[in-house]
This record gives structure tokens, C-alpha cells and sequence, in this order.
């Protein structure tokens, strides 16, 4: 395990070198089969404080990457590739499930939010065996990967080598504040629908 790591960590220095297309190779393999923790967080910083100008296009690159890598991941999955969550346990996957059945797109954009070791890859799987629709998985991995990886672009743009300390720092307080305003804004629109369908069924004023 510790010579994978190091292979990986390897790797991962290697496609940095690249640019977009590096952010965009990292990602993905760390978003499929190749984990590579926070690296993608770190090279994309370590990126745009060097060119602040492209920025953006470095973090489109990680998303795009990590948004394809969990795809192909969700599409294995729904062909019946059970065989491919060997490694998650069955109260991580128990959990997965109940927070999907509840409200896929929701639980999905909370899972892509969350920083290491919180189990993305668990969800993908799982969300790819409940057969959850595919267009709520795209649009749920494009917002929460879009929101991590814009933030790490900013920040690497406007406090340069320092952002990576931060992040260091702060990942998990600033990704636990993220799920926190998603959930919150989830649980006031859920709350407006309810009333309005009461309002619905309220019988006309003469």
C-alpha cells in the first residue's frame, strides 16, 4: 500500500507539470481508481498562484476531470459492478443508500463537497446500483466539485503560496460551512414547497 502511495504521489507531481491538462489527469484518476487525496486541491493552489490569470481554466480542468472520473465510476456501477465497493464497509454503505433514497441530488452535492476521508467514491457506487437518474448525478458532481475547485482557484490566485497553508488548515472547516448552507438552503426550499402545496389544497375564499 505505502509503494502505491508513493507511485501515486509521483504521478501526481509528474501531471502537474502539465497545466490544465495535468489538473485534469490528477483529478480524474483520483475521482476513478487512482486515489490521490487533496493532491488535486494542492497542485491547482500551487498553479494558480504561479499564473493567476488561468486561474479559471485550472479549475475548470479539475473539474471536468473529476467530474468525468466520478461518471465513469456511476456508469461501471449501474452495469452491475458491485464487485468495485470491496473496499467500502457495509455501515458506510448503509448510509450511502438511506441519504440517497432521501433526496439523491442533495446527498450527491453534499458527498462531492466534503473533503478527505469523507467516501465520495461510495456514493458514486452506490448512487450507479440505485440506478439514480444520471442528470441529477452530472448536474450534483458539476456543482459541488465547480464550488471546491473555484474556491481553490481563488484562493491560490489571491493569496498565492500562503493559500496552501490554509487549505491545510482549513479544508474540512471550509467544506463542513459549505454542506451547511447547502443543506440549509435545501431545508428552507423544502419547507416554501410544502407550504405552497398547502396553499394549493386550501379551498377558494368566497
Amino acid at each position: 500500500m505505502n509503494l502505491f502511495h508513493s507511485f501515486a504521489t509521483k504521478l501526481g507531481h509528474i501531471l502537474a507539470v502539465y497545466g490544465v491538462w495535468g489538473l485534469f489527469s490528477i483529478s480524474f484518476l483520483d475521482s476513478s481508481f487512482v486515489p490521490l487525496p487533496v493532491f488535486n486541491d494542492l497542485a491547482l493552489i500551487l498553479l494558480a498562484s504561479q499564473h493567476p490569470s488561468r486561474a479559471p481554466f485550472y479549475a475548470l480542468g479539475s473539474t471536468a476531470g473529476s467530474v468525468l472520473g466520478c461518471y465513469v465510476l456511476f456508469v461501471l456501477s449501474r452495469r452491475g459492478g458491485k464487485y468495485l465497493w470491496r473496499k467500502a464497509t457495509p455501515r458506510a454503505v448503509a448510509r450511502a443508500e438511506r441519504w440517497l433514497e432521501r433526496n439523491d441530488f442533495v446527498a450527491l452535492l453534499v458527498a462531492s463537497l466534503l473533503p478527505p476521508p469523507a467516501p465520495l467514491k461510495v456514493f458514486v457506487l452506490t448512487a450507479g446500483i440505485l440506478q439514480v437518474n444520471s442528470l441529477h448525478f452530472v448536474a450534483a458532481m458539476l456543482i459541488g466539485r465547480g464550488l471546491r475547485f473555484a474556491a481553490d482557484a481563488w484562493l491560490g490566485a489571491r493569496y498565492g503560496a500562503q493559500a496552501e497553508a490554509y487549505l491545510k488548515a482549513n479544508l474540512v472547516w471550509a467544506s463542513l460551512t459549505a454542506v451547511a448552507l447547502v443543506v440549509g438552503v435545501t431545508v428552507v426550499y423544502r419547507a416554501w414547497r410544502r407550504w405552497q402545496n398547502r396553499q394549493g389544497a386550501l379551498p377558494p375564499v368566497n
